[in-house]
C-alpha cells in the first residue's frame, strides 16, 4: 500500500469515526488495567457488566491487592478464564502497591512484568491511558491489517511492526481505536460489510477471510 494510499485510509476512518475511543468503562487507568485484563478472550459489553460491581467494592489497587482470589472470582465468574485472571488481578495489584506505591507504570518493561500483562494490554494501557502513539494488535487489528494490506503479517508482532512503520504520524496515537473499531463494526470477520465500508477504494481485499 501506497503512503498516499495509507494516508487516505485514515483521512477516511478519522471522518467516520471522529471520538476513536475504548469501549471498556474506566475512570482511572487502574480501572482500565483491569478491565483490559479481563478483556482477553472476552467481549467488552461482558466486561463493563462485571466491572462496576468489582469497582465499587475494591477501589483501588490497596483494596484489591488484599482481597482473597475467591472474593474477586465471585464478581468475575461470568467472564473467560475467571480463575486465573482472578489470581492475576490479586498479584498484580500485590505487585503494584509493592513496587509502584499503587501507580499504573508508564513503561512497556514495566506494564509486562505484571501477571496477567502482555504487549497487548501494555500497549493498550500506553496509548488509551498515557497518550503514547503505541498499537496494541488484537484480533480486529489483525484482520484489518491484513485484509486491507495496511501491515501484511503472519503473527500480531508482525503486524504491530508494520502498522508502526507504516501508519501515518499524524494518525498514530488513534489508530489502535480507529482499527479495532472499523473491525468491530464494519470488517468484521465472518461477514465484512464491504459496501458499507469507507475504505473499501483503499482495501485490498479479494474475497478471502483473514
Amino acid at each position: 500500500m501506497s503512503p498516499a494510499r495509507r494516508k487516505s485510509l485514515f483521512e477516511k476512518l478519522s471522518v467516520a469515526i471522529p471520538n476513536p475511543e475504548t469501549e471498556l468503562a474506566h475512570d482511572n487507568p487502574f480501572q482500565l488495567l483491569i478491565s483490559v485484563i479481563l478483556s482477553a478472550q472476552a467481549t467488552d459489553i461482558s466486561v463493563n457488566k462485571v466491572t462496576p460491581a468489582l469497582f465499587e467494592a475494591f477501589p483501588d489497587p490497596e483494596s484489591m491487592a488484599t482481597a482473597r482470589v475467591e472474593q474477586i472470582l465471585s464478581f468475575i465468574r461470568s467472564i473467560g478464564l475467571a480463575p486465573s485472571k482472578a489470581k492475576n488481578i490479586v498479584n498484580t495489584c500485590s505487585l503494584l502497591v509493592e513496587k509502584h506505591q499503587g501507580q499504573i507504570p508508564q513503561t512497556l518493561e514495566e506494564l509486562i512484568a505484571l501477571p496477567g500483562v502482555g504487549r497487548k494490554t501494555a500497549n493498550v494501557m500506553l496509548n488509551t491511558a498515557f497518550g503514547k502513539s503505541v498499537i496494541a494488535v488484537d484480533t480486529h487489528i489483525f484482520r484489518v491489517s491484513n485484509r486491507t494490506g495496511l501491515a501484511i503479517g503472519k503473527d500480531v508482532r508482525e503486524v504491530e511492526d508494520g502498522l508502526m512503520k507504516n501508519v501515518p504520524r499524524k494518525f498514530k496515537k488513534d489508530a489502535h481505536h480507529l482499527l479495532i473499531l472499523h473491525g468491530r463494526y464494519v470488517c468484521k470477520a465472518r461477514k465484512p460489510e464491504c459496501s458499507q465500508c469507507v475504505i473499501r477504494r483503499q482495501c485490498q481485499f479479494e474475497e478471502k477471510i483473514i
